[in-house]
């Protein structure tokens, strides 16, 4: 779709307020920020709800929009919270949201339907459907997945009007922002919570390798270019967790690329990197160089590169203001002020008779020259006084605060929400079966055993297509799985796959990620929820119900005890037996420099403790790191649901015969299992 070509905003983070300082000392345009609760970087400093009015004040006195990120999951209880928290975004005047969760976003729609709303990284957008239902359901930008492209974002710029954002600087993770388990799995803390503890950036080794699943630092500051003719409307930088120095400097050397002046990325590199830097997703060229850690020469590196940094800019050039000032007898005092774009005039008391000494110009212009703390400088005076007359200081500057604050608001004018007397519409109470239905999930047609085929079954479309027999079965209706990522190279593969079957009889699909729902929705088909829509909450199971699914596999870090307690109609179930996945990555630590012709698609990674996680190959296109232990509930507390599904991915015909049979009996199992997430606490 045609784009306006004007140059995208340099939108920095901030995580305090030093580096909210530092960012617009450098020139950034635009700030994120985070509230202490509900943001993907909680261990930043962060910024009190009451400190948001002034933040965004002097943001937008400066001409810098402002964001405030809400963009983790949240459960039913920290919905009133939520609530606060877009209270309070709003009604401090910030320019937009980030979210997550759909929760979060029908929250904000309801209290305050002209609030816009991003869509978060988080929300793994990575192709042009994804990106086109977001656009239906309102959102006002995209955050795209880092792991995509310049040919595949110009892919998804072309179809979609909607605002695009991207990462050009910063941390990269190894998985598909959104789609990481790991350090909620291992530890409890959840990347979708705000709390990742970074077990990646640990020595998991492949073979001899090491750090196999850390990456280098994302930079692709000499891409900015063709990045601005493809539409994109915001370069972010990632580093809420950095020192300001270094917000500073990626902020001026961003606007050093976009100014056709080379950007200083040794400086960059030196401040903080990962045995360098990568641009890997952005030309293509996904192998082993993308990988690398933080060592101690970069430690190193770092400290003298701070050493020898002068004083970082805490604020941005002042603006000049021309000033006039006519005090007159009997009239009020009048006030006009000019910054050669915008003009305010003002009327201030009525002056006095001098009792001892005339106000003079000296005096009053004294007065208007103090603009400290505040964006401007004075210009031009032009200061007119009758004599006789006086004003005392006190008034004079009040008359000069309040013409600074009109000119403030003429120039970067203070958006308004009106909040609506409106609700979240109370959810019906779910009513579950009595007995759930069995549904199994194979990864290859050779899993599936005799007498499989009385539960209803979720095979990939892949497998579908080479044994179109699996149509022709009874019971109930096959679904087929959409892969969990299907980039703009792959969709139009995808779209044809979908076409054929449906032509073949499939109805159903299965859905991990919203480009996946609007691929279904947009063909006719059934979509049922897959556990990477990461659906936690009752109200965002009621946004995909009204969304057109069928039913919801629930995400994999929800707590049972949460799970009885969701309300709401839209059927739902988990995954009950399988080795979860943890990650996704378009990066494969398997990869090899002669490519994937020789690779068998499976491999294991090991830890630091020498536990071992089975590295899955996807058609060649992504890879899934899997959990070292299967879950299995089939012996244990479960709320009732209207079904769980067995998660079958590297077992045996014989071994996928033998758990069912021993899931249906709800015998324990002989081999290590693990209860999940479903037994412990999120944080």
């Amino acid at each position: 779709m045609p784009r306006m070509k004007k140059p995208p905003e340099i939108l920095a983070p901030a995580g305090n307020r030093m580096q909210l300082e530092a960012a617009l000392g450098a020139g950034a345009d635009a700030v994120y920020l985070g509230l202490p609760g509900f943001n993907a970087r909680q261990g930043a400093r962060n910024f009190q709800a009451e400190e948001l009015p002034e933040v965004t004040a002097y943001c937008h006195a400066r001409g810098v929009r402002v964001y405030v990120t809400l963009n983790t999951l949240v459960t039913d209880e920290e919905l009133p919270s939520i609530e606060t928290a877009v209270t309070a975004a709003a009604e401090s005047g910030v320019d937009a949201l980030i979210v997550q969760d759909p929760a979060v976003f029908l929250m904000a729609k309801t209290l305050y339907p002209q609030l816009p709303l991003h869509a978060s990284t988080q929300t793994a957008i990575h192709n042009v459907r994804g990106t086109v239902l977001l656009e239906r359901m309102g959102f006002a930008r995209v955050v795209l997945a880092r792991e995509l492209s310049l040919d595949e974002i110009r892919q998804i710029a072309a179809g979609t009007a909607l605002p695009l954002e991207v990462f050009v600087h910063g941390a990269h993770c190894t998985c598909v922002s959104g789609n990481c388990y790991l350090s909620s799995m291992i530890g409890g803390r959840s990347g979708n919570r705000g709390l990742c503890a970074q077990p990646c950036r640990l020595d998991f080794r492949l073979g001899d390798r090491q750090y196999a699943l850390s990456l280098k630092d994302l930079s692709v500051l000499d891409h900015l270019e063709p990045l601005t003719q493809a539409g994109i409307s915001a370069f972010k930088i990632e580093g809420r967790l950095k020192r300001p120095e270094y917000v500073a400097a990626a902020v001026g050397a961003c606007r050093d690329a976009m100014e056709h002046r080379p950007p200083d990325t040794d400086l960059l590199r030196a401040l903080f990197s990962r045995s360098g830097f990568t641009d890997g997703y952005l030309t293509g060229k996904r192998n082993a160089a993308m990988f690398g850690h933080r060592t101690r020469e970069d430690v190193q590196a770092s400290a003298k590169a701070l050493a020898a940094l002068p004083e970082t800019a805490s604020d941005t050039a002042a603006v000049p203001v021309d000033m006039a000032l006519t005090i007159a007898e009997s009239l009020p005092a009048a006030l006009t002020l000019s910054d050669g774009r915008c003009t305010v005039s003002l009327r201030g008391p009525v002056p006095r008779r001098a009792v001892q000494k005339d106000l003079t110009e000296d005096v009053a212009e004294r007065s208007l020259r103090k603009t400290g703390g505040t964006p401007y400088a004075p210009g031009r005076l032009d200061v007119r006084i009758q004599s006789g007359l006086t004003m005392s200081a006190g008034e004079l500057n009040a008359l000069r605060r309040e013409g600074l604050n009109a000119l403030t608001e003429r120039r970067n004018p203070r958006p308004v929400y009106t909040r609506t007397k409106a609700a979240l519409q109370r959810l019906p109470a779910y009513n579950p079966p009595e007995r759930g239905e069995l549904r199994l999930r194979f990864e290859r047609f050779e899993q599936i055993f005799e007498g499989a085929r009385a539960h209803r079954l979720i095979v990939p479309l892949a497998e579908i297509l080479a044994h179109p027999e699996l149509l022709r079965i009874g019971g109930s209706p096959l679904i087929g799985e959409i892969p969990s990522l299907v980039f703009p190279s792959e969709e139009g593969e995808t779209l044809h796959r979908l076409e054929s079957l449906k032509k073949m009889g499939l109805t159903h699909v299965l859905c991990d990620n919203p480009g996946a729902v609007g691929l279904a929705l947009d063909l006719g088909l059934v979509p049922h929820g897959g556990p990477a829509l990461n659906l936690l909450n009752s109200y965002a199971l009621e946004e995909y119900r009204k969304l057109g699914l069928a039913d919801a596999t629930l995400s994999i870090e929800g707590s049972f005890s949460r799970v009885r307690k969701l309300q709401g109609s839209l059927q739902r179930g988990i995954i009950g037996y399988g080795y979860l996945p943890l990650m996704k990555l378009r990066a494969c630590p398997a990869r090899s420099p002669e490519g994937c012709g020789n690779c068998s698609g499976q491999h294991t990674l090991r830890d630091r403790k020498g536990i071992e996680f089975t590295l899955l190959c996807r058609e060649r296109k992504y890879v899934e790191l899997l959990n070292s232990v299967p879950v299995y509930v089939a012996d244990k507390s479960v709320p009732k649901l209207d079904f769980q599904t067995l998660y079958f991915t590297t077992e045996s015909q014989e071994a996928c015969k033998s758990i069912s049979a021993l899931y249906l009996n709800q015998k324990p199992p002989a081999f290590p299992r693990t209860g999940g997430l479903y037994y412990r606490k999120l944080l």
